[in-house]
């Protein structure tokens, strides 16, 4: 374990109670493009191994099951990883608890290594000299993250986002992120690690179905949310009253179009 790597995730609320089933239940799934766009990048149809650091509840992790031999998800949470243990039945997939910085697998065991919604987290200069070390020859290496979100319904989206940009500012005015480290994520640091012979930056999109209550509970899966009701923030103040009202006529499932950034880099 690494206490530098797990103090600012503590600090985010991932940690409490009931986070991880919440968090699993209500954020987007991996978009499944990447399951048919990874494996030819590195060579390859059916990848012999996938690690997926900072796999948190598993999620990016055992969506792989099906199209790799052997699937490894690193997330030195505890509560997380035991969630994901317990969410995932395909025989295929594992879970180690150890820091993205030391996975203590083997040099060059992997096809792919994917951090989703992860590499925020880490520090480049510690955890990619790690993803070169496992990946083998011409693997490929991919980190993603959601940033867009758009339904039929404007209302409730709208909401959304005003609670967005009211927590951002009422997390400074407290002082809640002074000493929570976060790199932004780029392709800058991929190509200054000197690991990647080519990187790229992407662009992709899934469509998932949601209602009001998937709506309110996305919002609540972040922990710069829940640790900022904490913190004795009212719903009202950051807009969560309104977003639930707002959502309360989104009874039915709609389509969900959700934009992702992908950054790939080829070992």
């Amino acid at each position: 374990m690494d206490a530098e790597f797990d103090r600012p995730l503590e600090e985010s609320g991932y940690g409490r109670a009931g986070f991880a089933e919440h968090y699993d239940r209500y954020r987007p799934r991996p978009p499944l493009a990447l399951l048919e766009l990874l494996p030819p990048l590195a060579g390859v149809d059916r990848p012999a191994l996938v690690v997926d650091v900072g796999c948190g509840t598993g999620l990016s992790t055992r969506v792989w099951s099906e199209r790799a031999d052997q699937v490894i998800g690193v997330e030195s949470s505890d509560a997380m990883r035991s969630f994901a243990e317990q969410a995932t039945d395909a025989p295929n997939v594992r879970y180690v608890g150890a820091s993205s910085y030391a996975t203590g697998l083997p040099d060059a065991c992997a096809d792919l290594v994917t951090a989703a919604q992860s590499l925020q987290w880490m520090q480049p200069e510690r955890v990619f000299p790690e993803i070169g070390r496992i990946l083998r020859a011409g693997g490929v290496f991919c980190s993603y993250e959601y940033f867009a979100l758009q339904t039929p319904l404007w209302e409730p989206e709208a909401e959304w986002h005003v609670l967005l940009a009211r927590k951002s500012e009422l997390r400074a005015k407290l002082g809640l992120d002074e000493g929570v480290q976060r790199w932004p994520v780029s392709s800058a640091p991929l190509e200054e690690s000197g690991v990647f012979r080519c990187v790229r930056e992407l662009a992709l999109h899934s469509v998932e179905r949601g209602d009001g209550d998937r709506l309110v509970g996305l919002a609540l899966s972040e922990g710069s949310l829940t640790t900022l009701l904490e913190a004795g923030v009212t719903a009202e103040e950051v807009g969560l009253d309104r977003l639930r009202s707002a959502a309360a006529t989104m009874r039915q499932p709609v389509p969900w179009w959700i934009g992702y950034r992908v950054w790939i880099g080829l070992k």
